[in-house]
């Protein structure tokens, strides 16, 4: 790879490099040019990539380089894959030492990096590359250059047209709303202050593509203060937020003055997942799409379809069973946007026991149904039966003979599991979403909430009586919490104390199946087993291939699933020591895998504590006495009491004080 002296590239927005990607050749050397005007020339793709950019990462595994990455942030969480990376540490503090140790040739970094920077002077190193996502014309051009570098012009070409239609798709939809009817939306930001992004950012030209409004405040930048003054001048009709933003609601928007807008009193507040609403990536048409469905979801009931509802493609499933005629996967419209329906068609009517439409006889298809995001404010509009007759329809289906479940999660995300032994042979196929409605049964309130589900189709190559039917049910049930329980899902309400055990919207479908009759199919019936060891193995592919979980993966998603942010967890030290210098101490000190386990044990011990069983912690806290003193280098003696923002159980306390305590006393110029 040739090396030139000025080794931090910054892609310029030129006129070169908008170019329709169907032209691009894969030629190298690739040359380009940085802001600065000056030449750039890469001799070979890049062979070993670490990226510091979350929407750097989406783009390279997107447009099929991801094989590449060998290294990238825990805020990298999409698409799955970039779980089974190894982790440098967060966007905002990275460690040079696991980046230096992953000997990448090629580091994606952003202009907070700089540390990055002056840790590889010279002309020897890693090209260090820098790349303009500010704007979607820039996101177009930096998929583009990617597609050049990493030869993959084709996965860069199908992504940039994916964009195109989804935001192409989503003016046409927004086209019959008069301005008259546009609404006022603001992103909303902050923590002890109300902000939002300024006026030139990209999540403004978000709201632009929704069909919204945005505020114009005169201020520039990527987070800018918002008066009482200016709030209430522009009156937000809509307001959006990422998930983590949640408690702004509470905290700030509850004050006099501050909830006198309409967005507020109108209870319109919606809330997004953070990698979709906090950067420009390959899912931006996407969410364009969400918010203008969230911003306009009444304008869009009442509106013709710009699609015609029907049938487009399908793709066959192969599944080895002799009453099973075929199955397959049929994509469709059905209010504008693509439904995903599994479809297994039998080949004589049978009986099916469903926990949504109970016990039914003469059923020819079965199958699970998924509706994407933009419907689902519409669907709770018309209810069950009115959007199952138009899926009906839009799949060729009559409700007479199918059984159908519905989802939230993707049917490109199905997992297909088989187990055998000797002639007897079972499916599970499974879709699971847990980051939005998992419960903890028997502690969490049930409440209605946005779809995750976890769904499960069960065939067997018998015939199973009514009662083997139900007890499957049962063995299914049992396998899917036992699958949750090991990969440590937790409850999207009470996440810091509670494992999940499924989430509030979960359903079964078991087919009766043909050939030899059984009886039972519970947990000492070699069936039941059968149907536990595919349904454990399908939920946890499901939700891999759905949410990005892995079982091992590092404690900062473990932390993040409890909601225990790292930033903003500890305030100023009464020592003197800042509070964002003990994050950054804190972040690295979990980069280590001493440290990391001792927080993974202790979030283990955490639960059982809640649980009660264990009720003696002595022992705990002699290991944290050991490791606050392994940190600092010396016994302490002397502990510090540090103000934690959220609340957190006593034995999470206990761990975080050590480690705080530990960096305190490393970190402090006249020690303990």
């Amino acid at each position: 790879m040739k090396m030139r002296p000025y080794r931090i590239i910054m892609i310029g927005l030129l006129s070169w490099f908008f170019i329709s990607p169907a032209t691009i050749e894969a030629n190298y050397p690739v040359e380009f040019q940085d802001t600065a005007g000056r030449s750039r020339v890469i001799d070979q793709p890049p062979q070993r990539v670490v990226s510091l950019v979350p929407s750097i990462t989406e783009i390279l595994f997107r447009i099929g380089a991801g094989d590449v990455v060998c290294g990238v942030t825990y805020h990298d969480t999409y698409p799955p894959q970039a779980a089974t990376k190894p982790v440098v540490g967060g966007f905002f503090n990275p460690s040079i030492e696991r980046i230096h140790a992953l000997n990448p040739d090629f580091i994606f970094l952003a202009d907070l990096h700089r540390p990055v920077v002056d840790a590889y002077p010279g002309d020897e190193g890693p090209q260090l590359v820098s790349l303009p996502l500010s704007t979607f014309e820039q996101l177009y051009r930096t998929i583009g250059l990617l597609g050049q570098l990493f030869r993959r012009e084709a996965g860069a070409a199908a992504l940039l047209r994916d964009i195109r239609t989804d935001l192409g798709h989503t003016a046409d939809k927004i086209a019959t709303i008069s301005p008259s009817q546009r609404k006022r939306v603001m992103r909303l930001m902050g923590r002890d202050q109300l902000m939002t992004p300024g006026d030139g950012s990209f999540q403004n030209e978000m709201i632009r593509k929704a069909g919204g409004i945005p505020p114009l405040f005169g201020k520039e930048g990527n987070l800018v203060p918002v008066s009482l003054e200016e709030w209430q001048a522009f009156n937000p009709e809509v307001i959006y937020a990422c998930g983590g933003d949640r408690d702004i609601e509470q905290s700030l928007l509850n004050r006099p003055g501050w909830r006198d807008v309409d967005a507020v009193r109108n209870k319109r507040i919606v809330y997004f997942p953070c990698d979709l609403t906090c950067r420009l990536s390959t899912r931006s048409g996407y969410f364009v799409s969400c918010l203008a469905s969230k911003i306009y979801a009444d304008e869009f009931a009442a509106s013709p379809p710009v699609r015609p509802d029907g049938r487009s493609r399908s793709r066959p499933l192969p599944l080895a069973l002799d009453y099973v005629d075929g199955a397959e996967i049929v994509e469709s419209t059905v209010s504008d946007y693509i439904h995903k329906t599994l479809l297994i068609h039998l080949n004589t009517p049978m009986a099916v026991s469903s926990t949504l439409e109970g016990f039914r006889e003469r059923v020819r298809h079965v199958g699970n149904s998924y509706s994407p995001p933009q419907v689902w404010g519409l669907l709770h509009r018309v209810g069950l039966e009115r959007s199952r007759e138009q899926l009906m329809r839009s799949i060729g289906r009559d409700r007479a003979d199918t059984s159908l479940l519905f989802t939230g999660a993707d049917m490109d995300n199905l997992s297909v599991q088989r187990k055998q032994y000797k002639e007897m042979s079972v499916y599970a196929l499974v879709t699971a979403g847990v980051r939005s409605n998992a419960v903890r049964m028997a502690e969490d309130v049930g409440a209605y909430y946005e779809p995750g589900t976890i769904n499960m189709i069960i065939l067997a190559n018998m015939q199973m009586s009514p009662r083997a039917m139900n007890r499957a049910i049962i063995s299914a049930t049992e396998a899917k919490t036992a699958a949750l329980q090991d990969m440590d899902i937790r409850s999207s309400y009470t996440p810091v104390i509670n494992p999940a055990t499924g989430t509030g919207t979960d359903n079964i479908i078991v087919v009766q199946g043909d050939g030899r009759s059984i009886d039972n199919a519970g947990g000492h019936a070699k069936m039941g087993e059968l149907i536990a060891k595919a349904v454990y193995a399908g939920v946890k592919e499901a939700i891999f291939k759905q949410n990005g979980i892995v079982p091992q993966r590092n404690v900062f998603q473990r932390l993040k699933e409890r909601r225990i942010n790292l930033f903003g967890l500890v305030g100023d030290c009464p020592c003197g020591i800042q509070g964002i210098q003990l994050t950054s101490e804190l972040e690295n000190l979990l980069l280590n895998p001493t440290y990391a386990g001792f927080v993974e044990a202790a979030l283990t011990i955490s639960d059982n504590f809640e649980r009660g069983l264990i009720v003696d912690i002595s022992g705990f806290e002699s290991w944290c006495d050991q490791m606050a003193a392994r940190i600092a280098g010396n016994p302490v003696r002397e502990k510090q009491i540090f103000a934690y923002k959220q609340s957190l159980p006593p034995v999470l306390t206990m761990a975080f004080d050590a480690l705080l305590n530990g960096l305190f006393g490393r970190l402090s110029p006249v020690g303990i």
